[in-house]
């Protein structure tokens, strides 16, 4: 199973970028001792649209062109649940012993992620305050490559 991470916007050169290179680095390197295939990132560019569900909408669109067939769509959303990183782990492991080609976790753009995108993945919280879509990339790849050691038996976890 690969681990896709999909984000609205594009991520600007400095340290913030550094820093979510070196966790999804991490990750693909340390991916196969965890029985996945790989990790991957991809970038959408945000909506021109003037109204914001237009904007939702067509990002939605270019969000689905990206999702492989039987893949496990997972949404990072302030309204979902804020699962531990060990139970973040376990549902990855979860997914990949079933047979899915992929886990997908999305990264909405400025306006949010679209209501029929939302109704079609679960939706995992890094709590309910508002982060900035830089430090929610940052967060998601340091918890894919933290779910990834955890499933690895590596020790950069510690319960």
């Amino acid at each position: 199973m690969r681990i896709i991470l999909i984000a609205i916007g594009r991520m600007k050169a400095g340290p913030e970028r550094d820093l979510f290179n070196r966790y999804i680095e991490r990750a693909a390197a340390t991916a196969r001792n965890a029985g996945l295939t790989g990790v991957e990132t991809r970038e959408i560019d945000e909506s021109r649209a003037r109204r914001p569900e237009d904007r939702k909408a067509e990002e939605a669109r270019a969000i689905r062109e990206l999702i492989p067939p039987g893949a496990r769509l997972l949404l990072l959303d302030e309204r979902g649940k804020s699962p531990t990183s060990e139970i973040f782990a376990a549902d990855l492991g979860k997914s990949r012993d079933s047979g899915a080609p992929a886990t997908i976790l999305v990264i909405g753009g400025p306006d949010g992620l679209d209501e029929a995108l939302r109704r079609s993945g679960a939706s995992i919280a890094f709590g309910a305050m508002t982060w900035p879509h830089q430090l929610v990339r940052i967060m998601a790849a340091e918890q894919i490559y933290r779910a990834i050691t955890i499933l690895a038996g590596h020790p950069y976890h510690r319960s």
